[in-house]
């Protein structure tokens, strides 16, 4: 996929990512929805197979939660490069997309995570303060399950999936009934996966 970007496009990149940042209560990944709705559907900077693949990817990776958001912008600068047979050019703009959403996204939720925390822990015995936290476990958990619905739209073809449907209420009833270790899950999945089984 290739795309052109001015430096407008850019701008309205890192501006969205920003604003994305101080909506993003209970991590990043509740953000999934609207990077969808922006940069797949209106502005058609990636598509849905990418956008998923990101996540995908983002997830499996050790590391923090946010790291799909630095494969998003890395997908949208490289396909802003003409993708990887452009070569170094094309290199050097998915890793400046990289660093845009990734200074968007960070920037302002750690600066106001830290002086909201700094707050709430001088005055955390405020009715306020506790009332705010218990209501904005509903919230996390109705972002996350909108992110989850998202990511499963594209397999909406319950008699052709019936496999990957069979395989997600299993693995849902061994992580809510066992200790089994995700990362084995996980792995079982893509060997699955890679087989062509799901």
């Amino acid at each position: 996929m290739s795309i052109t970007l001015s430096l407008q496009d850019w701008w309205s990149l890192f501006v969205h990512f920003t604003s994305l940042s101080l909506l993003a209560v209970g991590g990043a990944m509740t953000t999934a929805p609207d990077i969808y709705r922006t940069l797949v559907d209106e502005k058609q900077w990636l598509t849905p197979a990418q956008f998923s693949a990101s996540i995908a990817l983002g997830q499996a990776a050790p590391g923090p939660n946010v790291l799909f958001i630095a494969l998003i912008g890395w997908t949208v600068g490289l396909n802003a490069g003409g993708g990887l047979a452009a070569g170094w050019p094309a290199v050097w703009l998915a890793l400046w997309g990289v660093l845009v959403v990734m200074v968007g996204v960070i920037l302002p939720s750690s600066t106001l995570t830290f002086v909201a925390t700094q707050w709430a822990q001088r005055n955390r015995e405020l009715r306020a303060i506790r009332a705010f936290k218990a209501g904005m476990a509903p919230i996390v958990i109705a972002l996350l399950l909108a992110t989850g619905w998202l990511l499963t739209s594209a397999h909406n073809d319950f008699a052709k999936d019936v496999p990957l449907w069979g395989l997600t209420a299993l693995v849902t009833l061994l992580v809510w009934k066992t200790r089994v270790h995700l990362l084995l899950l996980l792995a079982a999945g893509a060997i699955l996966g890679a087989l062509g089984w799901v």
